[in-house]
């Protein structure tokens, strides 16, 4: 009922500012301003920082005409929405797009792909030429009934060797099949091996659940869950998960997030919900929007702001392990809902932080259409643009959000690319870590030296859809109630 209510202000806050604007000004844009009309008003009613920005000030049009002669500068509406945004060192992820079928598949996990999560890294002593790294398959994928796996490298796509300047058009281009050409580590560098994989993209929807399991460790009975993406229509999947864990007694618990780049605030909050348990109605997070809407919440409704640990999922009880203590194992890939699952929780219960110092992403987005409320209902039917604006900051309930550097782990164990491992294996480096901290065996917390690169960057934020944290869209029926 909070979440509905919250949307139903924020959709009432839209209207009535949509509205006033009409009815100061019946000039309507023309036909061939309707997207970029609806960039600045958006931006302007819900971008987090609307106030930073002198072209969306509230005063800075006197009528629509006006308006009208300023957007008529931007034919690209692309180009308009990357003018209207704060400096990108400020703003690195709000982003537009033409389509928002895929847009909306994205953030389900829904995505063209082949299969292979992978990361890149720069070939040692260039600045230029990267290789790839195969982090895992995914299920039921193209790649997953191909001669490649976890661990393999490759330095090059169709015989072109990727470089920071081509390899998005090459792995992410419109090509649907490509062949990639594999390499092996030499002990000093990345070299061709002359054996190659090809790989089709298709349609695919990833359960972000890649292992689940529980490894039993003297007294412990130790839950090992690998969530690679805050994906809401999983919600119940990893419900069902954590009733698995929980029917077979576990002890302790590492909740692997090393690729996870985030995803849905809902599911981080009924993740932290199903770690914990005993947590039901405290404050797990609070939102922290521009001015405009900050005041009238703070105004109205202050609890609306606020995310809360729940017991439930609609109707169907969340399976909780009333944890006081969870270990999470994170990488220089684990962004946006990963950290505000970290963050959201430390004031309440021990977290044990394992692995890499995280992206630093704190700030979330919502999807936003070409509609009177800017919800999904009654879309402009000429296009199919939407945003998706960073539109808030959250912190935990004593405040705290500021790790614009990432959040540092308590027991640094950085993976490199000659000790992979085998993913949920207990001699993996990272599991085997967390394994030792569990149960105080030194053994297992033993880190074997390898052979570290310099990220450059991964498969996910590559995408960049799905590096994200987002509020999700108000159910279709507020939306018809505020017509």
């Amino acid at each position: 009922m909070r979440t509905a209510f919250k949307f139903t202000l924020l959709l009432f806050i839209a209207t009535f500012t949509f509205q006033s604007c009409q009815d100061n000004d019946d000039i309507a844009p023309p036909a061939s301003l309707e997207i970029q009309d609806f960039i600045w008003k958006g931006m302007n009613q819900y971008y987090l920082w609307q106030a930073d920005v002198p072209n969306l000030a509230d005063n800075r049009f006197a009528d629509q005409t006006a308006l009208n002669t300023f957007l008529r500068g931007y034919p690209v509406p692309e180009d308009l929405f990357a003018a209207l945004r704060v400096s990108t060192s400020i703003d690195k992820f709000s982003w537009i797009v033409s389509d928002y079928l895929e847009l909306e598949g994205t953030l389900q996990g829904t995505t063209k792909n082949n299969g292979i999560d992978f990361g890149l890294s720069f070939k040692p002593g260039s600045t230029t030429e990267i290789f790839g790294y195969v982090r895992y398959i995914i299920a039921n994928s193209d790649a997953s009934t191909k001669n490649i796996k976890r661990g393999d490298f490759f330095t090059a796509v169709n015989g072109t060797q990727l470089t920071v300047s081509n390899y998005k058009s090459l792995l992410f281009g419109a090509n649907e099949s490509y062949t990639l050409n594999l390499a092996e580590f030499s002990g000093t560098t990345i070299v061709g091996n002359e054996k190659s994989v090809s790989l089709t993209k298709t349609v695919l929807s990833e359960n972000p659940i890649l292992i689940n399991k529980v490894i039993t460790s003297g007294a412990h009975k130790i839950g090992y869950l690998m969530y690679n993406g805050f994906y809401a229509n999983y919600d119940k999947q990893l419900n069902d998960a954590f009733a698995a864990l929980k029917s077979q007694g576990v002890t302790d618990l590492v909740l692997d997030l090393r690729y996870n780049s985030g995803g849905s605030v809902q599911s981080a909050t009924r993740l932290a919900s199903m770690i914990t348990g005993q947590l039901t109605g405290k404050v797990f997070a609070k939102q922290q929007w521009n001015a405009k809407i900050n005041a009238y919440f703070e105004a109205e409704n202050p609890s609306a702001l606020f995310n809360y640990f729940t017991d439930k999922i609609e109707s169907t009880t969340i399976n909780s392990l009333n944890l006081t203590k969870v270990y999470i194992l994170t990488s220089a890939s684990s962004a946006s809902a990963s950290e505000l699952v970290i963050n959201g929780l430390e004031p309440h219960i021990n977290v044990i932080q394992i692995g890499d110092v995280t992206v630093g992403k704190n700030v979330g987005s919502v999807t936003l259409y070409d509609s009177p409320s800017f919800g999904s209902e009654n879309r402009n039917p000429n296009h199919r643009y939407a945003m998706q604006p960073i539109v808030l900051k959250i912190v935990n309930s004593v405040g705290f959000g500021d790790y614009f550097k990432g959040l540092q782990p308590d027991f640094s164990v950085k993976e490199t690319l000659s000790t992979l491992g085998v993913l949920g294996d207990t001699a993996e480096p990272l599991l085997s870590t967390a394994i030792g901290k569990i149960t105080g065996t030194s053994r297992m917390s033993r880190q074997i030296p390898g052979k570290e690169f310099d990220f450059f960057t991964d498969a996910k934020s590559i995408k960049g859809m799905q590096n994200q944290m987002y509020i999700e869209k108000a159910p279709e029926g507020l939306l018809k109630a505020l017509e």
